[in-house]
């Protein structure tokens, strides 16, 4: 396994509520491809102070896949709104899209590649899927599961970029995360906060 996302509680900037005694949130996963599927992610959420020491960080796997392991780097949460792309129902975008074609030709923004969905790396809020919506549905209670995390390619395209980009990093030199998920897609992650031991589930696609 390799670690892809660590993120503390006090981090998260309340937008995913944390399990009672718990305030460190740990995403590993195994780099192989399994049975189709390009990787096979665990989800761990623990108590920082009982962790203890930490140790020395493995070596890669032997066999690593190219593109499936992610480059350390250093997490700086921003809260950002967002709305739904491919999630928003047919009927509401039948309702709406005059205001969309409104404001694109007023200000040259799109709604769907500009003003929806966050790129990148994101906890909570809407996959930004690149295909039609896989919105699981929990085995134990039957309702849809909530989504937990997106890790991309990417942290963003030559269009989302435009809107998205912090207004400090404006400027800055792009660097990936090194990822290539299928043709630079993404592993959304799913979970249920209502069954016993959060079960969760992943989805994948590419652009």
């Amino acid at each position: 396994m390799v670690p892809v996302v660590q993120l503390y509680a006090a981090d998260a900037l309340g937008i995913v509520p944390f399990p009672p005694g718990c305030d460190l949130l740990q995403v590993l996963w195994c780099p192989r491809d399994h049975d189709g599927r390009w990787v096979v992610p665990e989800v761990h959420w623990r108590n920082a102070d009982a962790v203890g020491n930490s140790r020395e960080t493995p070596p890669l796997p032997v066999e690593n896949p190219y593109g499936h392991v992610p480059k350390p780097c250093v997490v700086h949460p921003e809260l950002v709104a967002e709305y739904p792309g491919w999630d928003l129902p047919y009927g509401l975008w039948d309702a709406l899209e005059p205001r969309f074609e409104r404001v694109e030709a007023e200000t040259g923004w799109d709604y769907q590649f500009h003003l929806s969905t966050a790129p990148g790396t994101k906890l909570g809020g809407y996959p930004g899927w690149s295909q039609d919506p896989q919105w699981p549905d929990c085995s134990g209670c039957r309702r849809p599961m909530d989504h937990l995390l997106t890790v991309a390619s990417t942290e963003a395209d030559a269009a989302s970029r435009l809107t998205w980009t912090p207004v400090e990093d404006q400027g800055v030199a792009y660097e990936g995360p090194g990822l290539v998920l299928g043709d630079l897609g993404g592993v959304y992650l799913f979970e249920c906060r209502t069954c016993p031991g959060r079960p969760y589930r992943d989805r994948f696609d590419c652009a």
